[in-house]
């Protein structure tokens, strides 16, 4: 049997070349195509675990105030530019059904951004207390889009306050607000590990009116106070009209769905500066 003859030198380098350009010889890290892929998910969920939670400490961050809300509140002044855009649309064309719809949405729109002050204001009474200090108290964080979030941070903005974003990677790619704190925000890929960085540091959730997200948030920190998963933290709900229509607690404390102490897990205000002083209260701050 003929022995296959060596490679040459040139040979050679060209065959390990091969070898270091091939995937597998990547270093696990540095594979995107691997991390991007199925078996990779418990280590992408375990970095997106610890990357926030080392740049929170690095900046000193002890605790917070998580506010939700719809990111479909308009800023006031932007809800009144449509409404009369509408109006004038609909008075060229008093006929138009679509255009009668788009009225009716504005002037509702309108009605509803009030809450983007509240939200605003709510921010503007905290962040003074995360201001002035080493340690960052009662920092605002919100999910990092538009609506409610934005004024969240928009209101810690002006008054020069820090505050966080914990974004989320959408099918409809959802861009931070522009008033997040730079190298406070954050962009996730799950949703369960969004959800931990908003508790873990909470001291406090204020909710706005919203949809389906906004009650989401609410409900689980509900549920984890209510089981003892974490320490009781005031949970207040902005805008008693929403709230009482949203969710009829009495009902299911009637029900024996839940129980009399377990309603008061909640408290509901009308303003977000209400809001600020139940936060205040509980944790003996003064203004």
């Amino acid at each position: 049997m003929s022995e296959r003859s060596g490679p040459d030198a040139a040979a050679r380098a060209r065959m390990i070349a091969g070898i270091q350009d091939s995937s597998s010889y990547r270093l696990a890290e540095a594979d995107s195509e691997f991390l991007e892929g199925d078996a990779a998910r418990p280590a992408r969920i375990a970095l997106e675990a610890m990357r926030p939670e080392e740049r929170l400490r690095a900046q000193q961050i002890d605790s917070t105030v998580v506010v939700f809300g719809s990111s479909r509140i308009r800023d006031p002044a932007e809800a009144r530019e449509r409404l009369a855009a509408a109006t004038a649309a609909l008075q060229q064309a008093p006929d138009d059904a679509e255009l009668g719809r788009r009225l009716r949405e504005a002037q509702r729109d309108v009605g509803w951004s009030r809450y983007y002050d509240d939200a605003r204001q709510l921010a503007q009474e905290l962040a003074r207390h995360c201001m002035g200090s080493d340690r960052r108290e009662l920092v605002v964080v919100t999910g990092g889009g538009p609506g409610i979030m934005e004024a969240a941070n928009r209101g810690a903005w002006e008054v020069g306050a820090p505050s966080v974003g914990f974004n989320i990677e959408l099918p409809r790619e959802q861009l931070p607000n522009p008033f997040l704190t730079p190298g406070l925000a954050f962009r996730f890929r799950y949703f369960a590990m969004r959800k931990l960085h908003f508790l873990l540091r909470a001291r406090a959730l204020v909710a706005l009116p919203g949809g389906f997200g906004t009650l989401d948030e609410v409900f689980e920190a509900l549920t984890l106070v209510q089981t003892g998963r974490i320490d009781p933290i005031p949970v207040v709900l902005v805008g008693g009209d929403y709230w009482r229509r949203a969710v009829d607690f009495g009902f299911l404390v009637e029900e024996g769905f839940i129980t009399e102490a377990e309603s008061r897990l909640v408290t509901i205000v009308d303003t977000g500066r209400q809001a600020a002083a139940v936060i205040r209260d509980c944790y003996g701050l003064r203004c």
